[in-house]
């Protein structure tokens, strides 16, 4: 067991000795493990109802074995890898599994953070424990999420509607002017209404045309995702993804709950790309593990290795590369041979990952096995389609190519390889000011390694000076601060570096006050 492993098992060990202590159910002690371990450990709920009975994967598939023979079925193939996949989130159960995993933790699929009744069409609480109907105390946390109702809108249009009225009547009281009203209240009451008249006009199943214009707007988004400041974005997205999610709430056809999933998946995952840019990467792992719940309900390879590779990002900016390269690979092995752009994004991946494992002083067989996985990266480029090269945000362009061949090269310490490339690369960039600066952050980087600083010094100041407030994030500030670091170790004392220094500094005042990560 790994430390991280015995940590999240010690903690909930714990939690289940209070919870027993006190005559708390499994259930509500599988809550308060979730709770308790999900932001440290990323505990899915699934884990927590085992961590909650206090046994192991072997328990588990030793009960299902039982319960299919008590039932007269063939012994089931599940076994602890499987069920591990489970509780990782890497995998969802099919629904005879999901009966069995109900029945042996004696919940509804909600609990274990599946969507849908089970296939049996009956409850597998407890009797006595969950009986609702008989007990005359309010339901606690547990039983109502286990007693979900559908969603009751009235409070909030009533709300909305409150909103609209107050500021009526300023209006019709003061000489106020209206742009000065149209605050982030009345902008929220405007769009809940006309959001939940879409409802009524959908209410019985999604139209066709309302896809149609919810694809559209997903596309958009992909193609803003370079152009427009990432907390606004984020916003726009947010909103879309919430009515997407409205609409999944009820049973629709399997043509058109597919294409939902795809845009739930795509619109999450570009959700976790954004949350990658604000520098919060903790809910980028969230956004990411959503949007490979939603791909995993289309069966199609190719969204669900692309939601792993953007997922691969988030440990190679924050720290882990050797994760980053395991995410990269299990990406690779998604797409299979599908010419998709994870076939070519994975590979970059785990060029990137090597190098930063490797570091400058590399050795030969690092360096060649970096270049062969570009090279696997640039032939998977020039078999995807047309449509997928010009997709920043949902394919791979040349441009993105480009740059990490670069950024891959730096960190190898190629430096006259990487400087050609990346002077490519920044031609290409006319649009996205993050990954300018990052290749500008790079091309200081390969005149530092040569020696020489003052150079480094001069681009990296101007990289800094030209990114604008709205993307001043810990994205672009972490790699200029071990710019500085890097530079201060070959020379605390070099001319310009007191101007690098004040720059950065007046970056990150504009970062604070901006309100950026």
């Amino acid at each position: 067991m790994s430390g991280r492993q015995h940590r999240e098992t010690e903690i909930a060990r714990r939690v289940r000795a209070k919870g027993l202590a006190a005559g708390r159910t499994s259930a509500q002690i599988a809550d308060e493990i979730h709770e308790s371990c999900t932001s440290l450990f990323s505990t899915t709920r699934i884990k927590a109802h085992r961590l909650s009975f206090g046994i192991a994967l072997a328990d588990v598939i030793e009960q299902i074995r039982a319960l299919f023979e008590r039932d007269s079925k063939a012994m089931p193939g599940i076994g602890e890898t499987l069920l591990s996949a489970y509780e990782s989130g890497l995998k969802r159960p099919g629904p005879e599994y999901l009966h069995y995993l109900c029945t042996v933790y004696r919940v509804e699929p909600a609990a274990l953070g599946f969507d849908g009744p089970c296939i049996c069409g009956h409850g597998h609480r407890m009797p006595g424990v969950l009986g609702g109907a008989e007990r005359k105390d309010p339901l606690l946390p547990t039983e109502r999420e286990l007693n979900l109702q559908p969603m009751i809108t009235e409070p909030e249009a009533q709300e909305d509607e409150n909103i609209l009225r107050r500021t009526l009547l300023n209006l019709l009281n003061t000489d106020t002017n209206l742009t000065q009203q149209l605050d982030g209240p009345v902008l929220g009451a405007c769009e809940g209404i006309r959001r939940r008249m879409d409802e009524t006009l959908v209410s019985a199943t999604v139209s066709a045309a309302m896809l149609d214009q919810w694809e559209e707007a997903t596309i958009s988004f992909g193609r803003q995702y370079t152009t427009t400041g990432p907390l606004r974005l984020l916003c726009d997205v947010m909103l879309e993804l919430s009515a997407v999610r409205t609409a999944m709430s009820r049973r629709q056809p399997n043509d058109l709950q597919d294409r939902l999933c795809r845009m739930a998946a795509q619109l999450a995952g570009l959700s976790g790309m954004i949350m990658i840019n604000l520098g919060d990467h903790r809910l980028a792992r969230s956004f990411f593990r959503t949007g490979r719940t939603a791909a995993d309900e289309t069966g199609d390879r190719a969204l669900r290795a692309w939601i792993t590779a953007r997922e691969s990002l988030v440990p190679l900016y924050f720290g882990d590369a050797r994760e980053a390269l395991n995410l990269a690979k299990k990406s690779r092995d998604l797409a299979g041979s599908t010419p998709c752009p994870a076939q070519t994004m994975a590979p970059v991946v785990e060029a990137r990952a090597l190098a930063m494992l490797s570091g400058t002083d590399s050795k030969k067989e690092v360096v060649d096995q970096a270049k062969r996985a570009l090279a696997r990266a640039r032939n998977a480029f020039s078999h995807m389609k047309t449509e997928d090269q010009e997709d920043l945000a949902f394919g791979y362009t040349e441009r993105q190519l480009y740059f990490y061949q670069g950024d891959v090269l730096t960190k190898l310490g190629q430096t006259i390889e990487a400087e050609v490339v990346l002077d490519q690369a920044l031609d290409k960039y006319e649009d996205h000011i993050v990954d300018q600066t990052l290749i500008r952050l790079d091309q200081a980087q390969c005149k530092l390694i040569d020696g020489d600083v003052t150079e480094a010094l001069n681009i990296g100041t101007r990289a800094l000076s030209l990114v604008g407030d709205e993307y001043l994030t810990d994205f672009i500030v972490r790699p200029a601060l071990a710019l500085e670091q890097a530079i201060m170790s070959r020379n605390a004392h070099a001319p310009g570096l007191d101007g690098y220094r004040a720059e950065l500094r007046r970056t990150r005042v504009r970062q604070v006050e901006g309100g950026g990560a």
